[in-house]
């Protein structure tokens, strides 16, 4: 087997108000039309809440709030993208991220991906911003926005479920 890397990564340009994250085409599961959310109490402003997707609560996530940008136009469709998670949480295998439009396709290589990051401090949930070929965008700190949603929801404490199967396990 090769340990050759590809030269060539299809990724999606996701647009999320201001800003465009830039994402490998595998993370991303699904776009749909918004479905309506329940609220998360306590939620900070970027976590929407929570969605119901294919027997999934997935949290909804505006990428835009957390990062700090504008919202973008209002006028445009607002559409959700259900990210596959990196973070192997068996109760967060999706996020939901607001995007206005559609992401588009993009086949890029290294020479395409241009760091402008200008030693300033990135802002929440970026962990890169680049150019390419014409579009300024961002690279999401998808990892970090993980753990963080894991801390908010409370997802690594266990649930009546999870005690009554332990305890069923025990008999």
């Amino acid at each position: 087997m090769s340990d050759v890397l590809p030269r060539e990564i299809r990724c999606v340009l996701v647009p999320a108000g201001n800003l465009r994250m830039l994402l490998p085409n595998a993370t991303v599961a699904e776009v749909i039309t918004q479905p309506a959310h329940e609220t998360v109490d306590g939620a900070p402003d970027w976590l929407l809440g929570r969605i119901t997707w294919r027997g999934w609560r997935v949290p909804l996530v505006s990428f835009a709030r957390l990062a700090g940008a504008g919202e973008g136009d209002a006028e445009l469709t607002v559409r959700v993208a259900v990210l596959k998670a990196l973070g192997g949480h068996p109760k967060l295998p999706f996020i939901a991220v607001l995007t206005q439009g559609f992401p588009r396709l993009t086949t890029l290589n290294a020479e395409l991906i241009i760091p402008t990051h200008d030693g300033n401090e990135l802002p929440p949930g970026v962990r890169a911003q680049v150019l390419v070929r014409d579009d300024v965008a961002v690279i999401p700190d998808l990892e970090g926005i993980e753990a963080e949603l894991v801390q908010l929801l409370a997802l690594d404490k266990p649930d009546e479920h999870d005690e009554q199967d332990a305890l069923d396990g025990a008999a």
